[in-house]
């Protein structure tokens, strides 16, 4: 078993909730209520800023050119995959440029993207990579699930969402990921560290699908 295994089983309770949240099996089977999503997106689109910020610091912190291009692919990925996706339901929901940028972080949103970024500009390369598969791998494990089980939930952006996580750029970089962290040879006190990096994430993880699922609102 390599080390990113290891940080995955150490994590096992919470990695299970994360992937079988109602959520994401709802979008899974096409039940979801259209504006539960719209409120994960929104606060998705909000988040893609931190990740970008995440994936430019880690090139940032690269070693070689070779890890470079892996993360700037990625980010180059996401940010016309994803990206696209969110300004194509801005457009079908008639939101305005505007609206788009007065949209405003939830609780949860805003202590997840602080957390991304403080990893981001303090972490070594090892622990922002480690970030990044904490990030990245649960959402290749419940929309691989998914496709498994035969999913098709009917709705272009629910069913485009598996997709993209499904998607052999997904899958290839969750896999160079892992490679990073199973070829760093962590002291016990940095491998504690990494295996805080996956707790603190997937707990992230989980109440970013609660916020969306159960509802979330700043205090008045």
């Amino acid at each position: 078993m390599g080390l990113s295994d290891e940080l995955k089983a150490g994590v096992a309770a919470t990695w299970e909730n994360v992937v079988t949240h109602p959520f994401v099996n709802e979008m899974a089977d096409g039940s979801l209520e259209r504006s539960t999503f719209d409120i994960y997106f929104d606060q998705d689109y909000l988040f893609l800023k931190d990740w970008a910020i995440l994936l430019a610091l880690a090139t940032a912190k690269a070693p070689d050119f070779d890890a470079a291009r892996e993360l700037v692919g990625f980010l180059h990925l996401g940010l016309g995959g994803e990206e696209g996706l969110f300004q194509e339901a801005f457009r079908e929901r008639g939101l305005s440029r505007e609206q788009v940028k007065a949209l405003e972080y939830l609780p949860t949103t805003l202590n997840y993207s602080g957390y991304l970024r403080t990893q981001a500009y303090e972490g070594t390369f090892v622990e922002v990579v480690a970030t990044l598969l904490a990030v990245e791998w649960p959402y290749l494990d419940w929309a691989v699930r998914a496709e498994a089980a035969g999913k098709k939930p009917g709705n272009h952006y629910y069913q485009t969402w598996i997709d993209l996580h499904t998607s052999p750029g997904m899958s290839g970089f969750v896999a160079w990921l892992q490679s990073v962290v199973d070829g760093s040879d962590p002291t016990p006190e940095q491998r504690e560290k990494l295996q805080g990096i996956f707790r603190d994430v997937l707990r992230y993880e989980y109440q970013f699908f609660d916020m969306a699922y159960r509802g979330e609102s700043w205090p008045e």
